[in-house]
């Protein structure tokens, strides 16, 4: 089974979104189960919205989250997708000791920037497979160059010696507009310049976690 983990040590920087959105792709190659890890419920919202009947959805916390990985995987489960809380390195730790890949969705701003200091920290000491996401970034301009915050952005992740995926996503309406509608943006608008972002994304995070053995 993989595990996805979807951390960060700083709220607002949009892990639900995409859980929500790699869930929904992840089951299109395989039984998917996805967690709901942060108290705050934001998956779990969506979920509650959603008519399909897959992905499956769970909700786990410090006490459960090994039982549910390990029930998920005897039931046969190849892809599993955590949303993780943030403000709790020990829970953190926990999943990110277990996943095949943990992505850290990053805003190209100062305080989420300042923040993926700590949580490549904690990577490294584990050992743990990590991919940073530029993530809610303003749209590529019409010459399919990033904006210069993102670049900076880029460059200072770089220089952190924290693994950053190619391209981003975009802060783009159609992507809320599809979780408020119980949906991801791939279902909602297949041919949007949004669900093509995220699906590259997905394709890259995937591709990652069948390089790593598993973690479990």
């Amino acid at each position: 089974m993989h595990v996805i983990l979807v951390a960060t040590q700083k709220g607002g920087s949009g892990k639900s979104t995409l859980a929500a959105h790699f869930g929904a792709l992840a089951q299109l190659a395989g039984p998917t189960l996805l967690i709901d890890a942060d108290p705050q419920g934001s998956l779990s919202f969506w979920y509650k919205r959603r008519e399909a009947e897959t992905p499956l959805l769970a909700k786990a916390d410090g006490n459960t989250i090994a039982a549910t990985l390990d029930a998920a995987e005897a039931d046969g489960i190849e892809w599993a997708v955590i949303d993780s809380p943030p403000h709790n390195a020990a829970l953190t730790a926990s999943m990110m000791s277990r996943a095949t890949v943990t992505v850290v969705p990053v805003r190209p701003g100062p305080f989420d920037l300042d923040a993926v200091a700590a949580t490549l920290a904690m990577a490294r000491s584990l050992k743990a497979p990590i991919a940073c996401i530029i993530n809610a970034a303003p749209p590529i301009t019409r010459g399919e160059t990033e904006t210069t915050i993102v670049a900076e952005a880029r460059a200072i992740l770089v220089g952190m010696g924290a693994p950053v995926l190619p391209d981003q996503v975009s802060q783009r309406a159609s992507l809320s507009h599809a979780l408020i509608s119980g949906q991801s943006v791939s279902e909602y608008d297949p041919d949007s310049r949004a669900a093509a972002e995220i699906g590259v994304m997905w394709l890259a995070v995937s591709s990652l976690a069948r390089e790593f053995p598993r973690r479990t």
